[in-house]
């Protein structure tokens, strides 16, 4: 009994690996998946984070805020605009056409950011 259980391990071992490693490798689908899914921007201690995001078109991009101070999220080419976001409040946009979209906070100019849609 002990040989066969010897046999089992040696051929079931690399098997159940082989398709652990399947199961886990990313795949063409879920990387589509994801660039499709939104797009955050994280407002902190005066900075957009990143700075700069890559999206497909039709995305969708959120910015939030997580300073104790406002911000705005004000496109300088007049494409969106924010209200005023206080902490931990939210502002979303869909970007429905290639390009590059600059953007900086109103309240602080020298916060600056870039959605290129691609």
């Amino acid at each position: 009994m002990k040989k066969n259980n010897v046999w089992i391990a040696i051929f079931a071992m690399p098997a159940i690996a082989a398709l652990l490693m399947l199961v886990a490798s990313p795949s063409a689908t879920a990387n589509d998946q994801a660039s499709t899914a939104g797009t955050n921007v994280v407002i902190d201690n005066f900075v957009f984070g990143p700075q700069t995001v890559t999206v497909p078109v039709g995305a969708t991009v959120t910015w939030t805020n997580h300073d104790d101070i406002p911000h705005t999220v004000v496109s300088t080419e007049g494409v969106f605009k924010s209200k005023v976001r206080d902490t931990d409040e939210k502002f979303s946009y869909t970007f429905t056409k290639p390009g590059t979209y600059p953007y900086y906070c109103s309240v602080h100019p020298k916060m600056t950011g870039t959605v290129v849609v691609k």
